[in-house]
């Protein structure tokens, strides 16, 4: 087995996890505090958001520098001692890869924007007006066109995302050569793999055809904010798909997965996971990514032994010879997993069961720090606070396409963005929950349910907290061989509420019975 298979990865938000020099803002000499508690937590593997020097006009999935670290989490050196620490205590590092686009800061278009004739201009995604507009009616998924005019060269750039986070133009072998350098130069540093961003965005419609779904970002919009049931859901995801389904998961993608994966194997028991629930992008089982996220898992409304029955089920036949699952049920885009489950009273009992469930299917399961404390997320409402771009859009979008007053957009921004589940690390009941110095103001707001015990410091004293049963539960798993690397087989069960399969290798067998529900059974 390789490690990647048996380790349990933890994702860390630099920005929120622990600030070293009391400025606010987490950094590297932060993370390199807690390195103990990782250990101690049973962390095999660190998931490291973007840490490279950013605008953040979309929290560091702008990149400024692919070779760098962003100046307020340190410097290189400090890079390096938070990887040999890691390192030294048995935990690899995954870095985030963006494979999509840069910023509009990257030094590279700079230079590719400064004139029609410049060597860089076709690292990125130029076209001519057509007919006085844009080439095309694509829309960016974060709102508006997906064509920005640049007036002094007086042509279009194209951005799936944000109009400062302009295409890279993987059809040229310059900016493939560039970004596998990049790549190799985390590599030689000593970076154990990478987790991949918005990897099926890479390639576009190569006609660059006009979408002819008839609908707009608007009315799109409309229609989620009317979402009540899974279907009216999977209703919008299907308009979502009609709108920009030129724009993701065309030709190409899965011959450039390919060939970053011989990159990578030029470096020994490295790995790459994809921001992608397309088991397509597993390849043959060997030649693409190793690990592709479970994402329909996460997207269940609630995890109960019906819908994960079915969805081990119907996802594991479909693997590749030799794919490795891998499952999560919260990151830094998504609610967290208390909000997302819970029931608003038996919240915290619910997590210890999917806890129970993640770390019991077949798979790598992947964690998003501060689940381990039963962290929540935390709606403030001043725009004024919102440091996601996507929560300010919602705000306008409200206000504009739904004529909500300004109060109602807020809280409509807080909820559909983003902020709610990236504040501080809630490390102590203590000013600013230990995040950083009392007196400095932390870049979000602290949810201040850490004074009810949502804290570390507090759970670590009380053996039945939320925290010691992560602790105990993922020690338990790290010792069971079957639970590492057994075969999923479904026992069916005489109760609906409770979920029975079994994990088998060789001569050892394990049966997992979660009671999902509140009855006692």
């Amino acid at each position: 087995m390789k490690w990647w298979q048996t380790a349990v990865f933890y994702q860390i938000y630099p920005r929120s996890f622990c600030d070293g020099n009391g400025d606010g803002i987490g950094d590297f000499k932060g993370m390199i505090s807690k390195l103990d508690y990782l250990k101690e937590l049973g962390i095999g593997a660190v998931w490291l958001s973007p840490h490279y020097p950013s605008p953040n006009v979309d929290c560091g999935y702008d990149v400024a520098d692919y070779c760098d670290v962003a100046p307020e989490y340190g410097t290189l050196a400090d890079f390096d001692q938070f990887l040999e620490g890691c390192h030294q205590r048995g935990i690899r590092v995954v870095l985030d890869m963006v494979l999509n686009h840069t910023s509009d800061q990257h030094a590279w278009f700079i230079e590719s924007r400064s004139s029609c004739s410049n060597p860089k201009r076709d690292w990125y995604v130029w076209k001519k007006a057509k007919n006085g507009q844009a080439p095309n009616n694509w829309d960016s998924t974060f709102g508006g066109s997906a064509w920005e005019w640049d007036e002094k060269t007086q042509e279009y750039y194209y951005h799936y995302f944000f109009k400062e986070q302009p295409d890279l133009n993987w059809h040229n072998p310059e900016v493939r050569r560039a970004m596998w350098n990049v790549v190799r130069f985390w590599l030689d540093r000593g970076v154990d793999g990478f987790r991949l961003d918005a990897v099926g965005t890479i390639f576009e419609r190569e006609d660059w055809a006009d979408q002819d779904s008839g609908l707009d970002q608007d009315e799109l919009y409309r229609r989620s904010r009317k979402v009540r049931t899974p279907e009216d859901f999977f209703g919008v995801m299907a308009d979502f798909d009609a709108i920009f389904h030129n724009q993701y998961d065309q030709p190409g993608v899965h011959e450039l997965m390919k060939e970053l994966r011989q990159v990578v194997d030029e470096y020994a028991d490295r790995v790459l996971i994809g921001e992608t629930d397309s088991l397509s992008f597993y390849g043959s089982g060997d030649d693409e990514l190793q690990l592709v996220f479970n994402f329909p898992l996460m997207r269940l409304e609630h995890l109960t032994p019906e819908n994960v029955r079915g969805n081990q089920n119907e996802r594991l036949p479909e693997l590749p010879p030799g794919a490795w699952p891998c499952n999560t049920l919260g990151n830094h885009d998504s609610p967290r997993m208390l909000n997302r489950y819970g029931d608003g009273i038996h919240d915290e009992a619910i997590a210890r069961v999917n806890l129970a469930v993640l770390l019991g299917l077949k798979g790598t399961p992947v964690l998003y720090n501060g689940e381990e404390i039963g962290m929540s997320d935390y709606l403030f409402s001043d725009p004024m606070q919102f440091r996601d771009s996507l929560a300010l859009r919602y705000f306008e979008l409200d206000k504009r396409v739904m004529g909500s007053a300004p109060e109602q957009a807020a809280q409509v921004g807080a909820h559909e963005g983003r902020d709610k589940c990236r504040t501080p690390h809630q490390w102590s009941n203590a000013p600013q929950a230990g995040f950083c110095p009392p007196p400095v103001t932390p870049w979000l707001p602290v949810n201040p349910n850490f004074s009810a015990g949502i804290n570390v410091a507090d759970q670590e004293k009380d053996k039945h907290s939320l925290l010691s049963y992560y602790r105990r539960i993922m020690n338990a798993r790290q010792s069971n061989k079957a639970l590492l690397q057994g075969d999923y087989q479904d026992i069916p069960s005489q109760d609906v509420n409770v979920l029975i399969y079994s994990r088998s290798i060789e001569d050892q067998r394990v049966i997992c019975m979660q009671n999902m529900s509140d009855k006692v059974c």
